[in-house]
């Protein structure tokens, strides 16, 4: 009786002594804000429990932060085997020196890799198989750097040591290899700046909707040579007054075309 009077008092006086060292650290902060960050963006959450035991981006994350924590004070090792068990564990490969932010989330996370020398801000969201990835072979910066409020799409290669700016969203699949301004969104392979806003934005988890730009330039070249077939045949029926009328309807339609490629901010498409 005495050895399990005392047996409870051990774990009791352990289980104080560790909850008092996780709330002075604040862990136990950063803990119920990472749980609170997954109802905040996964309508399919539905109790503590279910997202403490069966989401695996908040699993990686939590690998990363010891693993991490284990790096910065060279225990190299430890961190890189730790970090290697969670790759097992979840698919999730995430370097223990990458830097992530608060309020960071990974939704399904199946094939995510983020590089050594990646940084990540605050309030980012991954989809499954994103990559961030380094183009060099020297020890230096060679993985991107993610801003605030970002959300990148399932698929996507973000590769080099390039920038993500604030509030910026990039469509699933595309390659981004040139730095990416604040308030824009990106799509294609490689990624082209298709929208541009001024104003500051909230988080935006409508990554689908994107506006298929080229597409839509490619629909009007392939109207414009319609009507130039049709111009071509008047020429040889020899009837003026089609000829007029078909140059009229190319010129609205080449202003129309303008209209729509001066509306985004397209790189390569000048």
């Amino acid at each position: 009786m005495r050895k399990l009077s005392s047996r409870i008092f051990t774990f009791a006086v352990l289980s104080t002594s560790i909850y008092v060292a996780l709330k002075r650290s604040g862990t136990l902060e950063t803990l119920k804000e990472d749980i609170e960050t997954v109802f905040e963006r996964d309508p399919a959450a539905r109790s503590i429990p279910e997202v403490i035991f069966c989401y695996p981006g908040l699993h990686a994350l939590w690998f990363h932060r010891v693993s991490h924590f284990l790096w910065e004070r060279n225990f190299k090792f430890a961190g890189r085997l730790l970090s290697h068990i969670s790759r097992f564990l979840t698919g999730i490969e995430m370097h223990p020196n990458a830097k992530i932010g608060r309020k960071f989330f990974i939704d399904h996370g199946m094939g995510i890799v983020i590089g050594e020398t990646a940084e990540i801000g605050n309030n980012v969201t991954l989809y499954q198989g994103v990559t961030l990835g380094g183009t060099s072979l020297k020890k230096v910066k060679r993985h991107p750097t993610v801003g605030n409020n970002v959300v990148i799409g399932s698929g996507a290669k973000v590769l080099g040591a390039l920038k993500i700016g604030d509030n910026s969203k990039i469509g699933s699949g595309s390659v981004v290899i040139r730095d990416v301004p604040r308030n824009s969104t990106v799509v294609g392979v490689p990624a082209k700046t298709i929208e541009k806003e001024n104003t500051e934005k909230k988080l935006d988890l409508e990554h689908t909707k994107l506006p298929d730009v080229e597409g839509k330039v490619i629909r009007y070249l392939l109207h414009r040579i319609e009507e130039l077939e049709k111009e071509i045949s008047a020429l040889k029926e020899g009837k003026p007054e089609a000829i007029d009328r078909e140059r009229k309807k190319e010129a609205e339609e080449l202003k129309k075309i303008e209209k729509y490629i001066k509306s985004y901010d397209i790189e390569g498409l000048e």
